[in-house]
């Protein structure tokens, strides 16, 4: 049966909205990773190729009007967590990405997706999300210079409006908001553009510049297939691999479960999104997860695969705007620039909070240890630790051991041996 010509109109909107607000991730992925080492101008072309093949497989496979793109709250773990918290390159940091990635598709491909998704607590889930989300929100205030160390008074202090980089990032936060919130296609990108501008107007320019451009699109084999296993059966490496496996499996199907209007597109949608996570990692880029931003274009109305195609298509057809505007503009974009969306889009996943049930304490403390800790250790795989141990002690100590599922005691076992390891390996 054919698409009537008012249902195609109304799809390729959708995914052109969709490509929209998310079109900044092109610009804020390279500069997170760059923190991890990966040179942001090839970056750039690693998000954009990722994307683009993501989109392509979920217009093909799921048909489902979902955005895959390098995932933020991912690319944190794999900057902050791996590489500057565990001290392991971002070669070895990818290869922990293919890892989790092989495992994820096993998963996807497997009944294990559908025992996973009635296994795990639907709040715990969303404690994941809320806690990268708040992690995000941390972070880019601490990008723009809002917030620092407290010394001994105090773990965190306020910055000082005195601070130029400071006000720019607060003008940067306020403009982002209102273009946000008013729905303009492309707001978080006019928020960069427009910061960056007035930093190099006041002489607060981007501390990293790069001669990158399409003609160069050569160099890009330099993180190409660059994943390092040398450390595969190191005790910090398998840590890595079985924390970051827990954040795809669990937050990918947070977000597939929130944004789809058809339930029956989930199951494609999540071997999607797992077969593209896995190539993300060959193509030098942190994993590639469901994009929140995908609910604008369903919101338009988008509800099959011609959105993510639109969207795809579109990724593609950025590259030749490379050379003109996004690697020119990595030369300028100061991190107080890039701050705005960091908070925003944390803000965003923290609405979750709303679904959350408080009434039950055995429910909101276990989700509660993961919100709070993720950020406080500036570790992801801790607060998901806490949470996931607590859960089932709680429910037995309350009686309600009914409510756990006996996944839920293996996985706490196993969070609980990952704290230990943690422990000696400090």
């Amino acid at each position: 049966m054919g698409i009537s010509k008012t249902r195609l109109k109304t799809e390729i909107l959708a995914g052109i909205t969709s490509f929209f607000a998310i079109s900044y991730i092109i610009i804020v992925n390279p500069m997170i990773l760059s923190d991890a080492g990966i040179p942001a101008g090839l970056s750039v072309f690693a998000t954009v190729f990722s994307s683009a093949i993501g989109c392509l497989i979920m217009a093909l496979w799921a048909k489902a009007p979902v955005i895959l793109t390098p995932g933020m709250g991912v690319n944190a773990f794999f900057t902050y967590t791996v590489v500057v918290g565990m001290h392991l390159s971002w070669q070895q940091a990818v290869a922990i990405s293919i890892f989790s990635s092989l495992i994820y598709m096993v998963i996807a491909f497997t009944r294990a997706s559908e025992f996973l998704a009635n296994a795990i607590p639907a709040v715990l889930k969303k404690g994941i999300t809320v806690g990268i989300g708040l992690f995000l929100v941390t972070l880019g205030l601490e990008k723009a210079e809002l917030i620092q160390s407290g010394g001994k008074r105090a773990l965190l202090a306020a910055g000082s409006l005195s601070n130029p980089a400071t006000l720019l990032a607060l003008f940067g936060l306020l403009l982002s908001l209102i273009l946000f919130l008013r729905r303009v296609p492309g707001g978080f990108v006019i928020g960069i553009i427009v910061t960056s501008l007035v930093g190099v107007l006041f002489h607060i320019g981007g501390t990293q510049a790069t001669s990158i451009s399409l003609s160069q699109l050569p160099k890009y084999s330099e993180i190409l297939f660059k994943g390092d296993f040398s450390q595969m059966f190191s005790i910090k490496f398998l840590l890595a691999v079985f924390s970051m496996t827990m954040i795809l499996v669990f937050e990918s199907m947070g977000i597939l479960e929130g944004i789809l209007q058809d339930p029956s597109q989930f199951r494609k949608a999540f071997q999607a999104s797992s077969v593209t996570t896995f190539i993300s990692g060959f193509l030098g880029t942190s994993p590639t997860v469901a994009a929140a931003e995908s609910a604008s274009g369903i919101e338009s109305g988008g509800r099959t695969g011609i959105v993510s195609l639109v969207s795809g298509i579109l990724f593609l057809l950025s590259l030749f705007f490379i050379p003109l505007f996004f690697i020119p503009l990595l030369s300028y974009v100061p991190q107080a620039a890039i701050a705005p969306v960091i908070i925003i889009t944390g803000a965003v996943m923290m609405e979750q909070l709303a679904t959350i049930n408080f009434a039950d304490f055995t429910d909101w403390f276990p989700a509660f240890l993961i919100i709070v800790l993720i950020p406080l250790t500036g570790s992801i795989s801790t607060g998901l630790a806490f949470g996931f141990v607590a859960y089932p002690i709680l429910k037995l100590a309350m009686g309600k051991q009914s409510e756990v599922h006996p996944i839920m005691y293996v996985l706490g076992l196993l969070f609980l041996a990952q704290l230990g390891f943690n422990s000696i390996l400090v």
